[in-house]
């Protein structure tokens, strides 16, 4: 819990984001969903839009499938190890939340996905995420692995021109709730705390048992 908090408290700068317009937000009301009264988003063109096959691959170098990967509950952020501000944030808070969830007896597997495959090599990835949890899981991959899976989970990200090795990625900033059986069921804003995010995991976990 230091480790996490000298993180996030060492950073400055807030990386840019961008892609909110993807999204389009209701409450959902009962009608055969198993899930409804747990859902408090509602995804344009319906929650099967989102999510999807992935091949990418892991801190030790191995290609991976999303079958591979998403084996419980997960919760899945895509962003890059060089944000400065609001990746570590953002993956301090769902390594909080799994924490809490762990505490309720409940197993969800923090996964973070780098969208800047130029400089998160596998080794570098996978001490970030370790940094974060010793349960997360850091992904990266080729260019083209990397925008497949962006695109399955209609996310943003661009990289601005850069003239060093400090440039920065824009990208939007959800973290995906997504089932071993059923895939994407919910997305979870930055501005949700721990609790909350593990509290709203929590009833989709209780609703699938």
């Amino acid at each position: 819990m230091e480790k996490r908090a000298a993180i996030a408290a060492g950073v400055a700068l807030v990386c840019l984001v961008g892609g909110t317009g993807w999204y389009a937000y209701a409450k959902i009301g009962p009608g055969g969903d198993p899930y409804a009264e747990c859902r408090n988003t509602k995804v344009a063109g319906g929650s099967d839009t989102i999510g999807g096959p992935f091949t990418l691959v892991n801190a030790e170098g191995e290609t991976v499938t999303d079958t591979d990967v998403i084996t419980q509950p997960s919760l899945l952020y895509f962003g890059y190890t060089f944000c400065p501000d609001v990746c570590p944030l953002d993956t301090v808070r769902n390594a909080e939340a799994v924490d809490i969830l762990t505490g309720q007896g409940h197993d969800v597997t923090p996964v973070f996905i780098s969208v800047d495959p130029e400089r998160d090599t596998p080794e570098v990835v996978g001490a970030f995420a370790e940094n974060l949890h010793e349960d997360m899981i850091g992904l990266t991959g080729s260019e083209e692995q990397v925008k497949a899976a962006s695109q399955a989970y209609r996310t943003y990200y661009r990289q601005q021109d850069a003239e060093d090795d400090y440039y920065l990625v824009d990208h939007s900033t959800f973290t995906y709730l997504v089932m071993p059986e059923d895939g994407f069921v919910e997305f979870f804003r930055r501005d949700l705390s721990p609790e909350e995010v593990a509290d709203r995991t929590a009833c989709f976990l209780d609703a699938a048992s």
